[in-house]
């Protein structure tokens, strides 16, 4: 039987929790979340729970920019075990359709 490295399988439970939780997340000018929308570049889970976020948004000038990152913030923080929250905020490289996933490309009549 193969042995697991139970940190590993923790970071991965709080990783998938926090995709879920940036799932709640949507910009208020488009029907879809965040995540579907492809705005999230990177996710890391370190050993304590702490979690690191890079994210973007559609354009720099977005009505929202003050208030997406926050919330994704705040949905990510209220995980059970999760400690500390860091958001930042790139625009590199720039946002385009293509990183929509198929569901959000579904979901505003792209396919």
């Amino acid at each position: 039987m193969e042995k697991t490295d139970q940190s590993t399988d923790d970071q991965e439970e709080i990783k998938r929790k926090v995709v879920n939780a940036i799932k709640d997340v949507y910009d208020p000018e488009i029907p879809v979340d965040v995540y579907e929308l492809g705005l999230i570049y990177e996710i890391t889970v370190y050993p304590v729970n702490n979690v690191y976020i890079l994210m973007t948004l559609t354009s720099p000038n977005c009505p929202a920019a003050e208030t997406i990152p926050s919330e994704v913030k705040t949905s990510v923080s209220s995980i059970e075990g999760v400690n500390n929250v860091e958001v930042e905020l790139t625009f590199d490289p720039p946002y385009s359709q293509d990183m929509m996933s198929e569901v959000a490309k579904l979901e505003l009549g792209f396919l």
